[in-house]
Order: C-alpha cells, then sequence, then structure tokens
C-alpha cells in the first residue's frame, strides 16, 4: 500500500511472538501494538481508527505475499491505550513473522522477499492427558489438589504453578511457573503420565497458552485483580484472557465452569460442561444439566455429583480438611472445582474421595495454614486481593471465640491499582477489630513504602505500619488471647514468619482441632 504524503506513518510500540495459543489464535501469533495518534488527530476519528485498522490488514498481507505466504489470517483490535491499534497474525518462522511486524511501521519496506526466516514454533502437542486451570482465584489450590488426586490414582504426576514446576511430588524447579514455560517443563519430562497446568494471565499475554491443546480445562472465577496492566483495564478483559484455555479444550473434552459467574459461563468452548457451584439450584447449574453435562455441589454438605436425574455423594465438607469443616467456603468452591476436573480427566472415583481426605494444609502451603499459639488461631493466606481478602475474614470470623478479637495483617503488592489498594484497607478495617500493616520490599513493584501505607490507610484509618511481614506478626502477637484470630495476609516472608510462631510456642493445628475450633465458634456465637 503505497504511503500519501499527508500520512503519518504508524510508530512501533511492541512486537511480540506470541508461543503459544492467545488472544487472537489458537497458534503461535506475533502481535504488534502500533501508535496511530497522529492519524487520529481529525474529526471523526473513530471512523478513521477503522478505516486505518483495515489498511494495516491489507498492509501486512501484501508484506506477507513477498515472502511467499498466501492467505494470511490477520486480526486488528484497539491498543491497550488511546491512539493505538494492536495487529496480529498467526507465524510459522519466527524471523520472517519478526521482520514483517517491524516493516508495519516502515512505509518504505515493500517487500520481504530474502528475509532469512528463522525457526518454527515449538508449542508443546501433548501426548499424554492435560488438566489446564485458570482463574483469579484458587488457580494453585485447584492445581495442587487435582495433581494430589492424580497421584492418589497411582500416576506420575506433573504439574506447574505459581511456586514451582513439580514431578512425582518432587520440585524440579522453583519461583512462579504459571506460564509457557512451567507447561512446557512438565510436558517435556517422560516419566509424567498426567500433567496440571496452573495458568496465568500474564504468562497468556507474555507468550500464550503452554500447550497446543488440553483435555479438561477449569476457570475457577474471574475478578478485578491485576487491571491496568499489559493492556487490561477491564474485567470483561481479563475474562477474555482467561477464555483462552477453555477455548483451547479437545472436542469430546470437559470445560469445568463456574456456574455463578457469568463471564465463565459465556466462555466458548468445544468440550462439553462440567459445572461446579455451592448453590446446586443456581441457575447456571440447570442450564449445563440441562445441555447434557455435569455438575459437582453441595446436596447436605457433602460435594456430590449431578449427572442427569442421578446424584452422586462423595465426600462431607466435615471431613475435607481444605474447607476446614466446611467454614472455608471458597476451599469449598475449589474442592468442587478439582473433584470435577479429575473425575472429568478420567481419575477413579476412590482416588478422588481419597485426595479429599487426605489433602492437608502442608500440602497447600500459603493458603489458609491454620496454627495455635497459646489457643489463639493464627492464619497464614496469600489473600491477594478482594475476594481472597473476604474470604479469608469471614474464615477467622468463624473461628473468632466471643470476647475475641480480629486482627488482620494487611499487606500487598503494588500492582494494584489506587482505588484496589484502598479498597482492601477499607475491607480489612470492616471485616477486623484491629489492623496492622505489612509492607513487602520484594512487592512493591514501583511504588514506595511511603506510597503503599497511605493508600493502605486510605481505607484502613491511621493504623500502625511495620517494614515487614515479620515484625507486623511480632506487633500482632503482643497481647494476644486465646479467643483471638490474627489473619496474616503473607506473601514474601512466610517459613520466617512460621519461625516466629513456633517460637511463640505455635503448633499447626490438625483437622480435629480445627473441627473442634469451628464447632465451639458456632455453639457460643
Amino acid at each position: 500500500m503505497p504511503h500519501r504524503p499527508d500520512q503519518h506513518p504508524p510508530a512501533l510500540l511492541e512486537l511480540r511472538l506470541l508461543d503459544g495459543p492467545n488472544l487472537y489464535f489458537p497458534r503461535a501469533a506475533c502481535k504488534v501494538v502500533l501508535d496511530v495518534s497522529a492519524e487520529l488527530r481529525i474529526p471523526n476519528a473513530e471512523a478513521r481508527a477503522r478505516q486505518l485498522a483495515r489498511e494495516l490488514e491489507a498492509r501486512t498481507r501484501q508484506l506477507a505475499a513477498t515472502a511467499g505466504t498466501t492467505r494470511l489470517a490477520v486480526r486488528s483490535r484497539p491498543g491497550p491505550e488511546p491512539g493505538q491499534l494492536t495487529v496480529a497474525f498467526p507465524w510459522r518462522r519466527r524471523e520472517l513473522a519478526r521482520a514483517l511486524g517491524v516493516a508495519l511501521a516502515d512505509p518504505s519496506v515493500t517487500s520481504l522477499e530474502g528475509v532469512e526466516p528463522g525457526e518454527a514454533p515449538s508449542t508443546p502437542r501433548p501426548k499424554i492427558p492435560v488438566v489446564a486451570i485458570t482463574g483469579t482465584n484458587g488457580k494453585t489450590t485447584t492445581t495442587r489438589l487435582v495433581a494430589h488426586m492424580s497421584r492418589c490414582a497411582g500416576n506420575v504426576t506433573g504439574w506447574s504453578s505459581t511456586d514451582g514446576v513439580f514431578v512425582d511430588g518432587v520440585m524440579v524447579e522453583e519461583g512462579d511457573w504459571s506460564g509457557y514455560g512451567g507447561a512446557g517443563r512438565v510436558l517435556a519430562d517422560k516419566r509424567v503420565q498426567l500433567a496440571v497446568l496452573e495458568t496465568a494471565r500474564g504468562g497468556l499475554l507474555l507468550r500464550g497458552a503452554g500447550a497446543l491443546h488440553n483435555d479438561v480445562s477449569v476457570v475457577t472465577n474471574v475478578a478485578a485483580d491485576h487491571l491496568g496492566l499489559q493492556g487490561i483495564h477491564t474485567v470483561d478483559e481479563l475474562a477474555e484472557v482467561k477464555g483462552i484455555v477453555p477455548r483451547i479444550t479437545r472436542e469430546g473434552g470437559w470445560f469445568v465452569c463456574n456456574a455463578q459467574d457469568p463471564r465463565v459461563l459465556a466462555m466458548p468452548s468445544k468440550g462439553r460442561r462440567w459445572a461446579f457451584s455451592l448453590d446446586p439450584d443456581a441457575p447456571g447449574v440447570r442450564t449445563v444439566l440441562q445441555a447434557g453435562g455435569r455438575a459437582t455441589t453441595v446436596l447436605d454438605e457433602t460435594i456430590s455429583v449431578l449427572d442427569g436425574g442421578s446424584v452422586e455423594a462423595l465426600v462431607a465438607l466435615v471431613d475435607i480438611p481444605m474447607t476446614l469443616s466446611g467454614l472455608s467456603r471458597h476451599d469449598v468452591a475449589n474442592a468442587l472445582a478439582a473433584t470435577s476436573a479429575a473425575l472429568a480427566v478420567g481419575l477413579p472415583r476412590d482416588a478422588v474421595i481419597e485426595g479429599l481426605l487426605t489433602f492437608g494444609s502442608e500440602d497447600n502451603l500459603g493458603r489458609m495454614n491454620l496454627w495455635d499459639v497459646g489457643g489463639a488461631v493464627v492464619s497464614l493466606d496469600l489473600a491477594h486481593n478482594e475476594d481472597g481478602l473476604k474470604a479469608l475474614l469471614s474464615v477467622v470470623r468463624g473461628l473468632r471465640l466471643p470476647g475475641g478479637r480480629v486482627v488482620t495483617v494487611l499487606g500487598l503488592a503494588g500492582d494494584r491499582l489506587d482505588g484496589q489498594l484502598v479498597e482492601m484497607g477499607h475491607l480489612a478495617r470492616h471485616g477486623s477489630d484491629e489492623i496492622v500493616i505489612a509492607l513487602k520490599d520484594r512487592y512493591l513493584r514501583g511504588r514506595t513504602p511511603a506510597e503503599m501505607t497511605a493508600l493502605l490507610r486510605a481505607g484502613a484509618g491511621d493504623v500502625p505500619a511495620y517494614d515487614d511481614e515479620v515484625t507486623a506478626l511480632r506487633a500482632a502477637l503482643l497481647g494476644r488471647k486465646p479467643e483471638d484470630v490474627i489473619a496474616l495476609m503473607v506473601h514474601q516472608d512466610r517459613v520466617l514468619c512460621e519461625v516466629v510462631l513456633r517460637e511463640a510456642g505455635g503448633v499447626r493445628m490438625t483437622p480435629g482441632q480445627v473441627r473442634t475450633r469451628v464447632r465451639a465458634a458456632a455453639a457460643l456465637a
């Protein structure tokens, strides 16, 4: 397409080669973000933006044809910020795709003939069953529980998550591997018989999904989290990102969907639907069952599977350690999701039940881990967003005895919108009797300690702030009583905080102790 003198060439802002299925295509694709703001400083800018998108799509195809690629699929959409456009196309050769992306911002380039094509995509094509799990809350817990159930069935199980890559219970890579690289590491291990892949938004946006397909997909929920990052500004946009995972579920596989989240129910998938819901009468459950799908829910405080007109009871909530005798409703939801996924991928019923009965706090570190410190209860939990904090506060209030206090050790990562940080402080203020702030130097993510403190205090009030989780925990433990509960939002110093608890005489609570505390709190409420 010839360049007119009155046109302003777009400026290249980002060129990203996505290695796996992504927002634009179910295979490797090149994403090009262009600054076209100069072209839009005219009346009827919205119409011009659409025209410009069509022109860029045509130029992409014309340039590709000069390198021998015909019938190239090209998609465009508004860019992550105003005045930007995104153009995306599948790639089969890395360097040729990169050259094409660069050429879109350079009107002088009219041909890609002679460009060294480079390597082909290496997206894993799984030869073993794969369960892929995404969502805003509960991903890691659900991943761990499905993997535990698989191991109960005798499978050599590999799983990737935010805290590492594991094969048969042994960590082989430490760190956050909830993306493309973690999936590849699991699928490359020839010992693995079943793969369970935690799939986070960041990995989906930066490299794409870590496999060309999955057999079972799980979406736990979609809620406001990490908005304002990587061009994702709304919950609907976030849902579109999470929806990549069910879109690549194999035909004949299963999409395990939260029946109480309309955004999840609306996600397209070739897989059959298996709903999960705390409410057995939720409209989403009825819709899935009427369409021939299945559902896992709670009937008479027992996890039960609905299939057509049949009901199969599995395990009473009181006997499932991770649910804290049913008190932790968000973990009940995680158990429902994991049960659905495990049965959908073909794990035996007995292994699923064994997994529910034996998955304890030592299998789910950093998630609602309860300690007894001289009769007082201390809960260590990630609680990294509004839904997580609401769940944490709901649990600890259910563990408080009459006359006791809920003391919240409040702290977040800095990559949240200002309003979200203020709202987290507000939630803590209205769900706690006392609050102390714990700053996290490894999680400031561009903010200063003073800025974090000010935003959290804007919601929580003029409460004390400490430099780290350990110091804040020590302050919260002062003057504790057996009736009290301390809720620690732990992100970076969990191991050191556990040392502090042991020094104070603390011990991990057993399922029996938790059951006794829950019943005592309920009876005395």
